[in-house]
């Protein structure tokens, strides 16, 4: 066994071994279906489907997530570049806030492509930093997971030596607006403006009386915004002068954010829209400010919802191509998300930033030839002990492949862990237990039992890490696999015509699948056979001429069906055509 501490990155990689665990094929109305289905970490699936409908091909994308608990699961919006100016792609905030968790990531709030400002509300940690639009539905994240949705208003005032004035916050337009550190480095290089600067300023909780004390006054837009400061600026003449009078150096300066209904008792919150589902009904039009356009074009689009029970859906429809997906409109993905189980949902952004993230790569396929950034995101992040997904089948035969099998783990904590297998008839081997410091592991098993001289006995295997870290917090994960030598040694031959023949041996009676695919995976030709004693094989694929197949590089798959489960081996080959 071989125990070897990795760089963490490494673990962005993983997702590529993400692949379905588990398919099926149904029809509802008239459609057909097909769904796969992968765990992603603990508690946490993946699923993909793709119907094929009369419009063409839709394919939708679903995480479901636990109710966050805000300990092992937490959900909540990350801003692109850690300001509200700007953007970032999906994946690249998941690499920024991933090494203390591992991540899923939806894309969020719609923005302007100019400036890169989000178009509504964002909370974070309960510190309003932009504020919503009252014309569109909001999302809030409360502290025990509940998702609140609605459309909030918000009022801001400002007030010096005399009466209360309104401000903004975080934007370029209004009389007054106050400019905290989120909104970036400086404010706008606006003129006619008069600037206050506080170097010191509360964090800007809503439904609280903030007090700053003026520092500085400037005539001049662009100036910096201290750290823990804030800047109030007024736009005009009457408004600069209004502010000169009522605010000077000295003067101390008293700022109220509410929100409409009250919402400063939310973790989070984020803005987007439409409203998807209330009372687990979909909803067609709640009249909010989206041009028809926006709403019944069939595109790429992103969404959340909640399930009666408390669990997350993290859903995007992939768009919009006629030959790989047609995208929905909001109706019909509001439809899909009370078919989901939805209660309550709500849409994000669309088009080209809608998108699906784990680990810092794309679960979906982007609308234009790249991935396309975003202003703000929604991410899941998950503190427990993370397995990334294992080889289904050990077949220690001696023929070079599979022949061992390599667990991965994850700890973004300290933590103690113990690492063990479980296998048929209650068979156990410990693969080892200690103090880890956060980083990636990996372990080896060649399937010999604890002393080294046995081979353990064949079947299905579970690999399971459990740790508990410095918060006393104990997670598991697990990943299942088997253990089976039924297929061994397998090489191919080619005839005179480029006719492949399978050579391979089998130690336990077994029927054959074989399949020819092209490099991809994609299936040609599949050929079943009656079951096949124990010993050396061979079966050739007489059909598999010249006039059947075209010149090219194909590769072959022998399938194994045993009372111990199914294995199988693949082996390239090049057809030349003639």
């Amino acid at each position: 066994m071989l125990r070897k501490l990795l760089i963490a990155a490494v673990l962005a990689t993983l997702v590529s071994t993400t692949v379905a665990s588990a398919a099926g094929r149904r029809h509802v109305h008239s459609q057909q279906v097909s769904i796969s289905t992968t765990q992603l970490m603990p508690g946490v699936t993946y699923t993909r489907e793709v119907d094929f409908t009369a419009a063409g091909p839709v394919v939708l994308d679903v995480v479901t997530i636990p109710k966050p608990d805000g300990t092992v699961y937490s959900l909540a919006p990350v801003l692109s570049n850690e300001t509200l100016t700007g953007t970032e792609t999906l994946t690249h905030i998941e690499q920024r806030v991933g090494s203390a968790a591992t991540t899923v990531g939806i894309d969020g709030d719609y923005f302007s492509k100019a400036s890169g400002q989000p178009s509504g509300i964002l909370m974070r940690g309960g510190v309003l930093d932009s504020q919503p639009n009252p014309a569109r539905t909001s999302l809030g994240i409360a502290p025990d997971g509940t998702l609140n949705i609605g459309q909030v208003a918000y009022t801001g005032t400002w007030q010096g030596s005399a009466g209360l004035r309104p401000v903004s916050l975080n934007t370029r337009t209004g009389k007054f607006t106050l400019f905290t550190p989120s909104f970036g480095t400086a404010t706008p290089a606006e003129s006619n403006v008069t600037e206050i600067v506080f170097s010191s300023f509360p964090a800007t909780h809503p439904s609280q009386a903030l007090d700053g004390t003026v520092a500085q006054v400037a005539a001049t837009g662009g100036q910096r915004i201290p750290q823990g400061g804030a800047v109030l600026v007024a736009r005009g003449s009457a408004n600069s002068a209004q502010l000169k009078a009522e605010a000077p150096v000295g003067q101390t300066v008293e700022v109220r954010l509410t929100l409409t209904p009250d919402w400063s008792g939310l973790a989070s919150a984020i803005g987007g829209g439409p409203l998807l589902v209330k009372k687990g009904k979909a909803v067609f039009s709640d009249g909010e400010s989206f041009l028809p356009g926006e709403l019944n074009s069939r595109e790429a689009r992103g969404a959340i919802g909640q399930t009666a029970d408390g669990h997350i859906l993290l859903v995007t429809v992939e768009g919009a191509s006629p030959a790989y997906s047609v995208g929905l409109s909001s109706y019909e993905l509001a439809v899909q998300m009370v078919k989901l189980g939805a209660t309550t949902a709500i849409g994000l952004g669309s088009g080209g930033p809608a998108g699906l993230a784990f680990n810092g790569s794309l679960l979906t396929r982007p609308s234009g030839t790249s991935e396309a950034p975003v202003s703000d995101a929604l991410v899941l992040s998950y503190s427990g002990v993370y397995a990334s997904p294992v080889a289904p089948v050990l077949s220690p035969n001696g023929d070079g492949v599979s022949d061992t099998e390599t667990f991965s783990y994850r700890v973004v904590r300290p933590s103690t862990v113990t690492e063990t297998l479980t296998g048929p008839g209650g068979a156990t081997v410990q693969l080892g237990s200690g103090a880890e410091q956060p980083g990636v592991y990996t372990l080896t098993w060649n399937g010999e039992s604890g002393t080294g001289t046995t081979l353990e006995p064949e079947g299905s295997w579970t690999f399971t890490v459990t740790a508990t870290d410095d918060r006393h917090v104990t997670t598991t994960a697990q990943r299942a696999f088997s253990l089976d030598d039924t297929l061994a040694s397998l090489t191919l031959s080619l005839g005179s015509r480029g006719v492949p023949t399978a050579n391979f041996t089998l130690t336990r009676q077994a029927s054959i699948t074989l399949r020819v695919e092209r490099p991809n995976g994609i299936p040609l030709a599949t050929l079943k056979t009656p079951t096949e004693q124990p010993g050396p094989v061979h079966m050739t694929w007489k059909w598999f001429t010249g006039k059947r197949a075209p010149a090219g590089r194909y590769q072959l798959r022998v399938q194994a069906t045993s009372s111990v489960g199914v294995s199988s081996l693949v082996a390239g080959f090049s057809f030349s055509g003639h």
